[in-house]
């Protein structure tokens, strides 16, 4: 049997990579849920905003003469009928202020606060084990969703959630880190991080379509039971079957170590470098714009567009052209990367991130048609993100706070990106909710890609092999006991009495162990004599030392 194990050893890195996107996937589809499933909860629950909207259980808009959004009263709401049928409905819509809060600041609060405690413990204790822990605890929170009857409950469960999840990115990122190679690092955590829009993809299809099924009379509660419970799974298969990585120093921390110019570093020294301040600072004004858009993409579409049922679309943009994303710019940033360092990482960030702009003011402005092709293209790019700026981070930190960086960075960035989308309401009642998006949305994607670019000028280039000093060479090899071999004095570390040193040696050798002439003559005494003396006097280190003590 082990034999076996031994044979399948080679699948262990794809395996653990495989557990821990998917364990993510779930968290972050328990996360996003709450965008596609709002509208139902809160007509259950009675959270939010009030409006009229179409009843389309009971119509299509074919038969429809005019828009039910343009009236602001339920009574002009109902006077809104076919045949005498009304066919708009005065109800909750998901949205408004309690929404917002509901998706943003009670589950940023605590996930970017026990984040960085987290990032903390990462760096001291068993990261597996933690990640264990953290999987079970969002998956419990998930689960109990599905059982809340009213909006403090909810708000509560989320906060739990984001407790459970906020270890996920700086545990796995330095595990990860640990179990695979330079080469691979950038489409290793591209396809690690692409769990966040992996999971709200996902909640397309589950949010929408799984409700109406109704199963065992539940509507949206089986969407949490089913997600929480298979988010329990993938945390018992990572505390049985994953295991704890060797820690190891990589990019530039392994090259100081490798040059002995590695310094005594603080927590504070990383965070307040300009080169890591601007990054965090673009990082967070683009997960707005991402956060922005999961929070509100499906809540836009069946606002203005009611007719059109784009759940599937949103799902094969978001997973299938996302993916394609997230492998295309890890891949170009990790052939990159050995020609021009590190900047290349943020290059790819910066380019891709600008084409990815006009796209993603597209497919608001468009209709469903175009703007799914538009999203489509925005996706493509926008996805590489994530990933490559994790593998940057990781790449520029040290080993002993790379968890710690990494949970303060999260910190920061989701505080601001992760709450700014709370904006987006006030905003839309003042110029539109269309409108709001370009600006928080779109907006943030071009305004992220100029920050990353003035951050590539902090980065260091291409790493250079410095020169090896010649310190010279000694082609003197020992022939016979009685040849006297002459070393010249150099400098750099060589003793200047080897000659003396070396005969000496060789003639003990041979009293003392009856070493055969022939032997000593394959030795080259060169600058390393005690290379030498360990093949001849494996058991005579008494001798060695007193040896050396006579040569001087």
């Amino acid at each position: 049997m082990r034999h076996l194990f031994q044979k399948l050893s080679f699948l262990y890195e794809p395996y653990a990579l495989g557990i821990i996107c998917v364990g993510y996937i779930m968290g972050e589809l328990g996360h996003y849920l709450i965008g596609v499933t709002s509208k139902a909860i809160a007509m259950d629950l009675h959270y939010g905003d009030v409006s009229c909207q179409l009843n389309s259980s009971l119509y299509e808009t074919a038969g429809v003469k005019k828009d039910c959004r343009s009236a602001n009263s339920s009574e002009s709401c109902h006077d809104f009928n076919t045949n005498d049928t009304t066919y708009c409905e005065w109800t909750y819509n998901g949205l408004g202020l309690d929404y917002q809060i509901l998706a943003g600041p009670s589950f940023i609060a605590v996930f970017t606060v026990v984040g960085v405690v987290l990032g903390f413990a990462a760096d001291k204790f068993h990261r597996v084990r933690m990640l264990t822990v953290c999987t079970v605890v969002f998956a419990i929170a998930i689960i109990v969703c599905g059982t809340v009857t009213e909006y403090w409950q909810l708000v509560l469960l989320r906060m739990i959630m984001a407790a459970g999840e906020s270890g996920c990115n700086p545990l796995a990122t330095g595990i990860l880190s640990d179990i695979f190679p330079e080469d691979k690092r950038a489409l290793v955590m591209s396809l690690f991080n692409w769990g966040i829009y992996g999971g709200y993809g996902i909640a397309f299809p589950v949010g929408r379509y799984i409700p109406r099924l109704n199963i065992w009379d539940l509507g949206w509660r089986i969407t949490y039971y089913g997600s929480g419970v298979i988010a329990l799974i993938i945390a018992i298969l990572t505390g049985l079957t994953l295991k704890e990585p060797v820690r190891k120093s990589i990019g530039e921390d392994a090259a100081a170590q490798a040059s002995g110019d590695a310094k005594k570093i603080t927590i504070w020294n990383i965070i307040l470098e300009p080169r890591v301040v601007l990054l965090c600072i673009a990082a967070s004004i683009r997960h707005c714009g991402g956060m922005c858009f999961a929070y509100n993409c499906d809540l836009y579409y069946e606002t203005y567009f009611p007719d059109y049922d784009l759940g599937w679309w949103l799902f094969a943009v978001t997973i299938v052209i996302g993916s394609i994303g997230v492998v295309v710019g890890g891949v170009v940033s990790d052939k990159f990367v050995a020609k021009m360092g590190i900047r290349s990482r943020v290059a790819v960030l910066s380019i891709s991130q600008l084409i990815s702009t006009p796209g993603a003011f597209g497919s608001v402005y468009f209709t469903p048609t175009w703007a799914m092709t538009t999203l489509g293209l925005s996706y493509f790019f926008a996805e590489m993100w994530f990933g490559i700026l994790f593998a940057i981070l990781v790449e520029i930190v040290p080993l002993r706070i790379r968890s710690t960086t990494v949970g303060i960075f999260l910190f920061v960035m989701n505080n601001i990106g992760g709450n700014l989308p709370i904006l987006v309401d006030p905003v839309s009642k003042v110029i539109g909710y269309r409108e709001s998006l370009y600006i928080f949305y779109a907006g943030a994607y071009g305004i992220s890609s100029i920050l990353f670019f003035f951050t590539l000028f902090f980065m260091e280039g291409p790493k250079t092999d410095a020169p090896q000093k010649d310190f010279g060479h000694d082609n003197n090899i020992c022939t016979t006991a009685d040849e006297m071999v002459t070393v010249s004095t150099i400098s750099n570390g060589v003793y200047p009495r080897m000659a003396r040193l070396e005969k000496l040696l060789k003639q003990k050798a041979i009293e003392t162990m009856n070493v055969d002439i022939s032997m000593i003559s394959i030795i080259e005494f060169r600058f390393n004599t005690e290379l030498a003396l360990r093949e001849i006097l494996q058991n005579h280190v008494d001798f060695t030392t007193n040896c050396a003590e006579n040569a001087y």
